[in-house]
């Protein structure tokens, strides 16, 4: 099983981070509330194999700090947030929230994830569009991690 020492099921958790995708872009497609997006994802049959409880601290904290995180993002991104395709909107959201707030994720693989489900989903080239931008955003929110 692919583990970290610390019992993280790394596969579990991509595939939280892939339905966290699916569930942002319908959360900014329908206006609808997180907690209903959340409720209708989770009795989906893949979430099963997927991390439930890191699925939700995705979602929930990038609900609670979407703004935050749009802020952080724009000096890196070449027109408005709302302009963005959803998808990599969507993959953006939940990378800048992870860099931001979840230290316990090296920043290669917050950067790494995110281009997998940018490719998985979005359009042809919106991962290299991702990359970029994270890559940056990175720079100022780990700086001291990506130098080491």
């Amino acid at each position: 099983m692919n583990q970290r020492p610390e019992g993280i099921d790394l596969a579990a958790r991509s595939r939280a981070r892939r339905r966290a995708l699916q569930a942002l872009y319908a959360w900014q497609m329908s206006g609808s509330r997180m907690s209903a997006v959340i409720e209708q994802f989770r009795h989906e049959q893949d979430m099963e194999v997927a991390d439930l409880e890191y699925f939700e601290d995705l979602l929930n904290g990038v609900e609670r700090h979407v703004d935050e995180l749009d802020h952080d993002l724009t000096p890196f991104i070449d027109r408005e947030v709302a302009q963005i395709d959803p998808i990599e909107r969507a993959a953006l959201r939940l990378a800048a929230y992870e860099l931001k707030f979840r230290q316990d994720v090296p920043y290669r693989v917050v950067i790494n994830e995110a281009i997998e489900v940018t490719k998985r989903f979005g359009a042809d080239h919106g991962h290299s569009y991702v990359n970029g931008v994270l890559d940056k955003l990175a720079s100022q929110l780990r700086g001291v991690e990506k130098r080491n």
